[in-house]
């Protein structure tokens, strides 16, 4: 089982690397670092061809050689260069070709800092990749010999979600971290305002009711876990509740070595990663790094 890891020849991807290095230690398992070049189309003539590909290709060197910097000997990689019409075509077909257990990407160069920012190559990739992604937050800086102590999986109640719990727990176990299952809800400003002055959730009727349905069946899905052979530590329930999606989910609290675990959209019968609206708010609103697995998928591979 190898994690593929894309670089871009275009920036440094420190935080991706970061990511990737911090998966590969937790999981046991090895690196592909790869970097995507734009094949010349159509062919350009003589020397001017030949420069491109001279050019592409030194470009592809030097970040690979700065990714080989960074990791040093933290976790065994092995480095290619994949020729393809786009970085995202390039990196769909490694994943094909390589058939990692995860494609872990940076955030998009320009974001907030500590948050997910998807740019047009991951968005596009969350829509089409058959492999579960993991995308680091700008500037993340994880130790590259640190090990992923939590694992948070968001639930919302239904049989999907209760499939992605189940599969999160031996990836838990096998990183020796615990398991947390975690629910957000957004309410309103002025709402959020009497709930804070009235004394939180519980004086919120519809919101005590949702709350209350979570933590049942989520009791059921630990209980579940208790029995499997490779279970990990179990944290409770956590309810994250906020006036926006970054409120919600900074509510529920983050540490260093947390992964927020989120599951995809269903697309039919061939798995695709697919944010729903409420799964794509928690992605780009997350301060720690988010893997997201298509529906179906058992991850790791």
């Amino acid at each position: 089982m190898s994690l593929l890891v894309g670089v871009d020849t275009g920036r440094r991807s420190a935080s991706g690397l970061a990511l990737a290095a911090q998966l590969a230690t937790s999981l046991d398992t090895d690196l592909i670092v790869a970097t995507v070049i734009a094949s010349a189309w159509p062919p350009l003539r003589g020397n001017v061809d030949h420069e491109w590909r001279e050019h592409n290709r030194e470009a592809a060197k030097v970040v690979l050689d700065h990714a080989a910097s960074v990791l040093g000997d933290h976790v065994q990689a092995r480095y290619l260069v994949h020729e393809a019409a786009s970085s995202r075509r390039g990196l769909l077909e490694l994943a094909e070709s390589e058939q990692p257990a995860c494609l872990v990407l940076g955030s998009a160069g320009r974001g907030e800092h500590g948050r997910i920012a998807l740019g047009g190559v991951s968005e596009a990739l969350l829509r089409a990749s058959s492999v579960p992604v993991a995308i680091a937050p700008v500037g993340y800086r994880g130790r590259l010999a640190s090990r992923i102590t939590r694992l948070t999986a968001a639930y919302g109640g239904s049989a999907a979600a209760r499939d992605l719990v189940l599969g999160a727990a031996p990836v838990a176990a096998r990183a020796g971290g615990s398991l947390r299952l975690a629910s957000f809800a957004v309410r309103p400003d002025s709402e959020i305002g009497i709930l804070s002055r009235a004394g939180g959730a519980a004086e919120d009727p519809v919101l005590s009711e949702w709350a209350s349905r979570i933590r049942t069946h989520a009791s059921e899905i630990l209980d579940e876990i208790e029995d499997l052979a490779a279970r990990p530590a179990l944290e409770e329930v956590a309810i994250g509740i906020g006036e926006s999606w970054a409120a919600a989910i900074d509510d529920i609290g983050w540490r260093d070595g947390d992964l927020l675990m989120v599951g995809s959209s269903g697309l039919g019968p061939i798995a695709r990663v697919f944010l729903g609206s409420h799964g794509m708010k928690i992605v780009r609103n997350a301060e720690v790094p988010v893997i997201v697995v298509p529906q179906g998928v058992s991850w790791p591979l």
